[in-house]
């Protein structure tokens, strides 16, 4: 085993950098908790221009045919409670034994961050991924009638899957705010972040709207004239000027108590009222899984626009630790694209380290076509992710320098 490669994550980075390591005559294992492989593509139903749609169940049956033609090994439902280094190699103690590797690559993805809200703990309330999840993957309805809490660019592509599936999503609204939900609750952060998603709404009237609402004074009056019921897309009511401050029920959820909200995201007094539906689904967000490279001695770094804390690396996806690389949403918060294009890059960097056929210019090339992908990114979850890059950028050169000095 210690002579492969091991991949830890079977998602979009993971699979790509398999199939890349292996077409250059690199034995891989991909290492994965889950049942099946394919990671967040499982998932991922949209349509990105009139008629074409991203599918990611049939792109990771794509990628794990090309894999497996290739002899990727797999080894699914094996979860790594430890890693660290003994003398050259990486050390990965599993549910399913003891693996060793020298070159190991974290594609390890994203989690999704909950909020709490009064009656959260009640069935029937659910992570917005969960439901995604059990729609797409398991073809299983959440509901009949749900509302969605917490208005960003994840909820907004899943409640127009479920309805897709025929699930009534009965609105995507705010949450109450709390200290847990500083930026999700203010109305005027929360159009902010709509605006990069405005491109997939089906009314003409939302796409136009939002190229003027990029000036701060007409955002503030288009949150003071906000319909309190909401703007419509794909049917849904998505309400910035309400908030669920309860979730209701005896034995499962059974409604949710919706008031209105100031500008400012404070409550009004006495604008509560109660609507029925059988499930809820909680967006807080995503953020960057990266407990494995925490585990390995990786330094961190705080970066707001890539999605919270982040492991320290360059453009060909190493890390400061030997033999140790990263790629996808561990790096920072972004779409499937983008995460195949990264786990290319570095898998060609692991490949030039074993001695494989690459060039540098094959790992530039590879860069490049990561920054493109990223440009022509159908969704963005953070608006100023080039500046998150960029900020990762300065911080490793200066840890390059200090190690040289």
């Amino acid at each position: 085993m210690g002579n492969k490669v091991i991949i830890i994550g079977a998602g979009p980075a993971g699979l790509s950098a398999a199939i890349t390591l292996a077409e250059k005559n690199i034995g891989v294992v991909v290492i994965d908790e889950y049942l099946y492989e394919g990671g967040r593509l499982l998932g991922q139903l949209y349509e990105e221009t009139p008629n074409k749609w991203w599918n990611g169940i049939a792109e990771s049956e794509r990628l794990l045919a090309r894999a497996k033609e290739l002899n990727v090994e797999f080894s699914l439902q094996t979860s790594v409670s430890d890693l660290e280094k003994i003398d050259q190699d990486w050390v990965l103690h599993t549910n399913k034994g003891v693996f060793h590797t020298k070159q190991l690559l974290l594609a390890t993805g994203a989690a999704e961050s909950p909020f709490p809200i009064p009656g959260w703990t009640l069935p029937g309330v659910m992570s917005v991924g969960a439901a995604q999840v059990m729609t797409n993957v398991h073809r299983v309805k959440p509901g009949k009638r749900g509302v969605i809490i917490g208005v960003n660019v994840l909820s907004s592509a899943i409640a127009m899957e479920l309805q897709i599936a025929d699930v009534q999503v009965a609105a995507i609204t705010l949450p109450a705010a709390n200290l847990l939900t500083i930026n999700s609750s203010n109305p005027l952060e929360v159009m902010n972040s709509l605006l990069y998603v405005s491109h997939m709404a089906p009314s003409p009237l939302i796409k136009i709207g939002s190229k003027f609402m990029k000036n701060e004074i007409l955002k503030k009056l288009g949150i003071r004239f906000y319909p309190k019921d909401g703007v419509k897309m794909w049917g849904i009511p998505i309400m910035l000027r309400k908030a669920v401050i309860e979730i209701v029920g005896k034995d499962q959820v059974e409604g949710v108590v919706l008031a209105t909200v100031n500008i400012d995201g404070s409550i009004v007094p006495g604008s509560e009222k109660r609507i029925d539906v059988d499930f809820v689904c909680i967006a807080g967000g995503l953020y960057p899984l990266a407990e494995l490279a925490s585990l390995a001695g990786c330094p961190f770094h705080y970066i707001e626009q890539l999605g919270g804390f982040v492991p320290l690396h360059n453009e060909q996806m190493e890390t400061n630790l030997t033999g140790l690389h990263v790629a996808g949403n561990i790096t920072g918060i972004e779409g499937a694209k983008v995460a195949l294009a990264q786990g290319k890059v570095a898998a060609l960097t692991i490949a030039s380290k074993l001695g494989a056929s690459v060039t540098q210019i094959d790992i530039q090339q590879a860069i490049e076509n990561v920054e493109t992908t990223r440009a022509n990114a159908h969704i963005q979850f953070h608006p100023e992710v080039l500046v998150g890059r960029q900020k990762m950028k300065e911080i490793w050169a200066q840890t390059l320098s200090h190690t040289l000095s």
